[in-house]
């Protein structure tokens, strides 16, 4: 019988591979199901309505990422906490965060809803994409509190050292999502908005499944107690989290930009593209998440534990493993580009090639982006959310705006499909730097 690890725990490659396996397979069926989507609409309803679900997409994230936020700067808080002994104020800081979670969900559903159709003609949503939008994004931020709570659990449950509980949420959300995209877009012809519904639903198993769980009496290191909220607390975890949010806005943000580039050069078809781009990068890039949702509350525990030997450990396995996923992300994006392409617009001979051959350029970001990833997850689980924030601002905002305003001028369509790679070879010198420098505070 197999023990169960602990946070406390010496971390072997195997240790680290068997704890960490739950969540990279939880992000990856996250990825998967979210793909659903944007797979049914494509073949059942029309390219036009799947354009119009990616260009609204980025703004519906930057709202649910709040919950990025809260959860990675809230749990590397509580597990340091853990580390250093204090169980029970752990407990006090963890209901903190789901209540924050909770009110911040409302607000800005209520937020979005009000402000979607100027943001969806701001995106440069055409006449045809912009009910569309409007119709999907209404019906996905409505369930926007249940997606936040998803998010903030995806990460505490690792924290809790219940990781196999956060796969089995994901999995039963995957399985709803899966489900009821087929029967609410290709038996009831419902469209877009039976996709926004597969999703909001299948979003209130993933956030509530775990609500019930630490809202009862459970075996975990966590549970939801009576505690008053804290503003330091909460402002400090917040701050600390703000890279996770920052990815996501600026990931966001940067998606705009390539919509508008891509229209202007492509039209609706660069977009349908991109968006089939952007499907197939978060199944790969799942991996490098799912990695870092496992190994960060392991770091913040013997961080707060003072366990230098073992944060240098972690990081140089950290580093190895990375950089040997990123060599077999691009092998498996190359040979699979074809293949993949065909799934979401093989209906169409001229998007199929645009998107094959955007997908084989795109493939050689994945060489780095584990890296990148994960060197900023690491500085969050060290509660210095400033480096971090640092880290993903210029990664994920800068260094591809430059990218994406810039490489087409030379190099026409190929130069946006090369500006992420481009960004993230500079995102990573400034990561070894950070890297290099902080070596001596922290004892790694």
């Amino acid at each position: 019988m197999k023990t169960i690890i602990q946070l406390s725990d010496h971390f072997t490659y195997k240790k680290l591979f068997r704890f960490c396996l739950p969540p990279i397979i939880m992000m990856i069926f996250t990825s998967i199901y979210g793909v659903v989507d944007g797979l049914f609409v494509s073949n059942f309803v029309g390219k036009v309505p799947f354009a119009a679900i990616n260009l609204i997409y980025p703004f519906v994230m930057i709202l649910g990422g709040v919950g990025f936020m809260i959860g990675t700067g809230g749990s590397a808080w509580v597990a340091k906490t853990l580390g250093e002994g204090d169980a029970e104020n752990a407990c006090r800081y963890f209901t903190m965060m789901i209540k924050l979670t909770t009110i911040l969900g409302i607000v800005l559903s209520v937020f979005g809803i009000a402000l979607l159709r100027p943001i969806s003609c701001l995106l440069g949503a055409t006449k045809a994409m912009v009910d569309d939008c409007v119709m999907y994004g209404r019906i996905v931020l409505g369930f926007n509190t249940a997606f936040m709570l998803q998010n903030v659990f995806q990460t505490f449950l690792t924290t809790a050292e219940k990781p196999k509980l956060g796969l089995a949420a994901t999995v039963a959300a995957g399985i709803t999502n899966m489900t009821l995209d087929a029967l609410f877009i290709a038996v009831f012809k419902w469209g877009v908005a039976g996709a926004a519904l597969a999703t909001g639903i299948s979003q209130c198993v993933g956030g509530i499944l775990p609500l019930i769980y630490f809202l009862r009496p459970n075996g975990s290191l966590l549970r939801l107690v009576k505690t008053k909220m804290e503003g330091s607390v909460l402002v400090k975890a917040c701050v600390n989290g703000s890279s996770e949010l920052m990815s996501n806005i600026a990931a966001s943000l940067v998606s705009v930009l390539y919509n508008l580039q891509l229209l202007r050069l492509e039209g609706e078809n660069g977009v349908a593209a991109y968006g089939t781009l952007m499907y197939i990068q978060f199944i790969f890039i799942a991996v490098f998440i799912g990695y870092t949702i496992g190994t960060a509350p392991v770091i913040s525990y013997h961080y707060g534990a003072q366990n230098h030997d073992e944060l240098k450990s972690l990081l140089r396995k950290s580093l190895i493993l990375m950089g040997a996923a990123g060599v077999i992300m691009m092998i498996l994006a190359n040979v699979l580009a074809g293949p993949l392409a065909s799934i979401f617009v093989g209906y169409d001979a001229k998007l199929f090639e645009m998107t094959k051959h955007a997908f084989r350029l795109f493939s050689f970001s994945f060489l780095l982006a584990g890296i990148n990833i994960f060197a900023s997850a690491f500085f969050t689980a060290l509660n210095n959310g400033g480096i971090s924030a640092a880290i993903s601002f210029l990664r994920t905002l800068v260094f591809q705006v430059l990218s994406v305003l810039i490489l087409p001028i030379f190099f026409q369509l190929d130069g946006i499909w090369w500006a992420i790679t481009v960004a993230e070879l500079l995102a990573c010198f400034i990561t070894m730097t950070f890297l290099i420098a902080k070596r001596k505070k922290y004892h790694y």
